[in-house]
């Protein structure tokens, strides 16, 4: 349990160092730090599947592709999860640093909300207080602006189809991500191509990148591996209030190290989506608890 949460805390630690780190590969942009992110994190991915000894249930799921339906849910996923993986890291490059931790905040609460919409699952009185306290943070965000961030709502309303197309296809964690990985590498391909005189020009330039570039894929794959490892060590609901977390430290990274301001109006915006994440976990430590005395633990 303790060597669980260690590792779940330190992959989000690393997720949240990763999201400054992106800033520190200027002048490259978003869009050739994602291609770079992909062609090194794979290779470092392929180390995690052989360690989890992972390989045969990746040639299963690659004889599935007769099916031709599963092979495009499978592309879909990983299209999904694509544009996810591209916004982490063009966000800190264009001043959306804060908007998408506030996508990651939202992202729990829509998932209660699919959970009630499609999967039938009744929202406790915890759970419908924190969906009005995130509707009153939205609701002032879209009052103040007369819109929300389409990062934020990328990340808060993107993220929900893919864990559902997922749980559908009923394909392991580890197997779907090597897939997902796999799927974007000619995306990645195809960018650096695009842009490989430009690219070969900034590492001629700024010789640091050549290399920032390894340690990017370094940093994609040990937090990768570390947050795989604390999903396999820790109870599901323990493991659940964990990934509150890392929003937290995205929120702070972007306010304290990439200095992107915070009106004072934003803050009735904030605040309210704090509470609401905080019934939630609240609410999930709880049970934890309880079913810790029940059993003794």
């Amino acid at each position: 349990m303790k060597k669980g949460i260690l590792l779940s805390v330190a992959s989000s630690v690393l997720f949240a160092a990763m999201y400054y780190y992106a800033t520190l590969m200027q002048p490259f942009d978003g869009d050739i730090v994602f291609a770079w992110r992909v062609l090194m994190g794979l290779p470092m991915l392929a180390l995690v599947v052989q360690r989890a000894r992972g390989w045969g249930a990746v040639r299963q799921a690659a004889r599935d592709f007769s099916r031709g339906k599963f092979l495009a849910a499978m592309i879909v996923c990983s299209l999904l999860l694509g544009l996810q993986l591209w916004v982490f890291v063009w966000a800190p490059l264009h001043g959306h640093a804060l908007n998408v931790s506030m996508g990651y905040f939202l992202l729990p609460l829509v998932m209660v909300l699919v959970g009630r919409l499609f999967y039938r699952e009744q929202l406790s009185t915890w759970q419908t207080w924190a969906v009005a306290f995130a509707a009153l943070g939205v609701g002032h965000e879209w009052w103040r602006l007369g819109t929300v961030s389409w990062t934020t709502l990328l990340v808060a309303l993107g993220y929900p189809p893919y864990f559902m197309l997922r749980r559908r296809l009923r394909v392991d964690a580890l197997t779907s991500l090597w897939f997902d990985m796999f799927f974007l590498l000619p995306a990645a391909i195809v960018i650096l191509q695009a842009q490989a005189a430009e690219a070969v020009r900034l590492f001629a330039a700024h010789p640091r990148l050549i290399l920032q570039v390894p340690v990017l894929g370094l940093l994609s794959a040990v937090s990768l591996s570390m947050y795989l490892a604390a999903s396999r060590l820790l109870p599901l609901t323990l493991f659940g209030l964990l990934s509150y977390v890392e929003p937290v430290l995205l929120f702070w990274v972007a306010f304290l190290l990439m200095g992107e301001p915070v009106a004072p109006a934003q803050w009735l915006t904030y605040i309210p989506i704090w509470i609401a994440v905080g019934l939630v976990a609240a609410e999930g430590a709880r049970k934890l608890t309880v079913k810790a005395a029940s059993t003794g633990g």
